[in-house]
């Protein structure tokens, strides 16, 4: 029975090589986002990750359809909140869901035959996360980037917008001095109101791109000042001493919190350890016969 499921197994995947070099070399259409994410992102991606993608673009609509409206709707937005990274969109996620999902399964079949059920576990659960891995990493890296540029960032168009110029010129003047992620979400802001999008809903887009509540207390201050016709300078400079005082006590926070941890660390991992050298160092030292103790 074994060498049979073996063989099915080498069969499975000398077919699942040969699609996909067929696949890679066929002059296939693909999907408008995923055309533009090759290109754009060709100089960020490696020639592994393109291959990736190529290779599963044929099944990347049906991921989407198993996934549904609602999931795929707020995978989209997960995206968008890592800063699409590489040129990532929804099509290409769902591509590589698929390349690595069908490699997880097959290696934990491999294992699993092989009776390494841990092994297996891990190839599976690599199929299961792996697309998903790069999107969390990003989405964690961009939020903190964001979070340590904005108050300085407020400061400085605060400055700008006291020496006369427009909300509208001050904010695209000092985005073009800015680079990182906080810039680029201020460019897709600005070019959405460009091309017509009222200055309100700009700016809630760039609110529901951003986990940030940094982002959202300076969209929400930027609009409240707005309603309510407060001077804009004083609400930017405002809002950049509220945040350096919200970091500060978020800080202590953490640092409060890890004192414990590392005391749990100490007790757990150290002391048992420290224990067992000095018990062991006695013992060496001692000189103790304990052979003759025990009568042997």
């Amino acid at each position: 029975m074994l060498p049979l499921f073996l063989a099915l197994l080498t069969a499975l995947s000398a077919a699942g090589i040969l699609l996909g070099i067929r696949l890679i070399r066929a002059d296939a259409k693909l999907p408008g986002d995923l055309a533009l994410a090759l290109e754009v992102g060709a100089t960020r991606v490696s020639k592994a990750g393109s291959a990736v993608d190529r290779l599963g673009m044929r099944f990347a609509p049906l991921v989407l359809r198993l996934m549904g409206p609602r999931r795929a709707d707020e995978k989209r937005r997960r995206i968008d909140m890592a800063g699409n990274p590489g040129g990532l969109t929804l099509q290409r996620y769902a591509a590589r869901r698929a390349v690595y999902g069908v490699f997880g399964v097959l290696m934990a079949l491999i294992f699993l035959s092989n009776g390494s059920p841990l092994l297996a576990l891990a190839t599976l659960a690599f199929g299961l996360l792996a697309a998903d891995a790069l999107i969390w990493q990003a989405v964690r890296e961009r939020k903190d980037v964001i979070d340590r540029t904005l108050p300085d960032f407020l400061d400085v168009l605060a400055v700008v917008v006291s020496a006369g110029l427009g909300f509208r010129q001050a904010l695209d003047r000092v985005a073009e001095r800015y680079e990182g992620p906080w810039a680029d979400e201020l460019r897709i802001t600005l070019r959405q109101m460009d091309m017509g999008v009222s200055r309100r809903q700009a700016f809630d887009e760039l609110r529901r791109r951003n986990s940030s509540e940094q982002v959202a207390q300076f969209v929400s201050a930027l609009q409240q000042g707005e309603e309510l016709g407060s001077p804009i300078a004083e609400t930017l400079i405002q809002l950049a001493t509220d945040m350096r005082r919200t970091d500060a006590q978020n800080a202590r926070r953490r640092a409060a919190k890890t004192i414990p941890k590392a005391t749990l660390v100490t007790l757990v991992f150290m002391l048992p350890a420290t224990m067992i050298l000095i018990a062991t160092g006695m013992f060496l030292g001692s000189g103790t016969d304990f052979g003759s103790i025990l009568g042997r």
